[in-house]
């Protein structure tokens, strides 16, 4: 049986994930105290439900009860259930832009606390399970439309037998993700940007791939991160890790970081049942 904890800053998606789930068959509560976990899945778990549990926790529990959320998760850890922690994110100022957008009251924000400060701790308040989170999603360029195709992908979809691999392209002018296991900078390839007839395509297209075809130094690299992957991924599989994140940059996001993460993508779908690749800068999902 599936039991996710969807936690997070306010402002970055929980609820939208939550409610993707509930739609997916799963039993689903928001604003769940965190003491009261291992007593609920208790009592819960004959009940007829087709996928399993998913309860939000967040700063609103007392920081009590968070400090002691992976002690109650790890001794639910049984046979019959896992369960995971799932971390959503945004960075400081779209979080401001959304409560600005909406007119929410950040749930830790008081009179002599403004919007900034009741971020700032809650990040603190929740920085432990950042750390301890099975998966992280920054949703900072997300839609809601993405954020339930994310979940259904990696959440609902998953097989737990193997773990899941999301191959994600990203430009560094940008920032790099801040969810990703793996991080692999490409800004040292030869760069198609500079070929006037290859500016306008992407990793996606022929001609792009003919000119990586051209340099050894461009298979070189895919054939060590390919090494690299295969001795380290059943390493994470071993401590129990479903989920992992593989991010391929370069300068703008168009050519070799996507035309990397697709290739490593076909490389790794023999081995892994649960592959999926992502560009942020060309399709706008994380």
């Amino acid at each position: 049986m599936k039991l996710f904890v969807i936690t997070g800053r306010s402002g970055s998606g929980k609820s939208t994930v939550l409610h993707a789930l509930e739609d997916e068959g799963f039993n689903c509560i928001d604003n769940f105290p965190a003491s009261l976990l291992e007593r609920y899945v208790e009592e819960t778990t004959n009940d007829q439900v087709t996928q399993g549990f998913a309860v939000s926790i967040d700063a609103r529990s007392p920081p009590s009860a968070l400090s002691q959320l992976p002690e109650i998760l790890q001794a639910l850890v049984g046979d019959d259930i896992t369960p995971r922690v799932i971390y959503l994110d945004a960075s400081g100022p779209v979080l401001v832009k959304r409560f600005s957008e909406t007119r929410r009251r950040h749930p830790l924000e008081k009179n002599e606390t403004d919007l900034r400060q009741a971020i700032d701790l809650e990040t603190r308040l929740l920085q432990h399970l950042a750390e301890r989170a099975d998966l992280k999603i920054d949703t900072t360029q997300l839609s809601g439309h993405d954020l339930v195709q994310i979940a259904k992908e990696r959440l609902v979809d998953v097989d737990e037998r193997s773990v899941s691999l999301l191959f994600r392209s990203f430009a560094y002018r940008h920032g790099v993700p801040v969810d990703a296991d793996f991080v692999f900078d490409l800004r040292c390839l030869p760069n198609p940007h500079w070929d006037a007839e290859l500016r306008e395509l992407t990793g996606f297209d022929e001609p792009v791939k003919a000119f990586f075809a051209k340099h050894e130094v461009v298979n070189h690299m895919f054939q060590q991160i390919v090494g690299f992957l295969h001795e380290w991924l059943p390493q994470f599989e071993r401590q129990n890790r479903v989920y992992m994140t593989v991010a391929t940059g370069c300068t703008g996001g168009r050519h070799r970081s996507v035309y990397m993460a697709e290739r490593l993508a076909h490389a790794f779908r023999d081995s892994y049942p649960n592959v999926l690749v992502r560009h942020r800068e060309q399709d706008g999902s994380s």
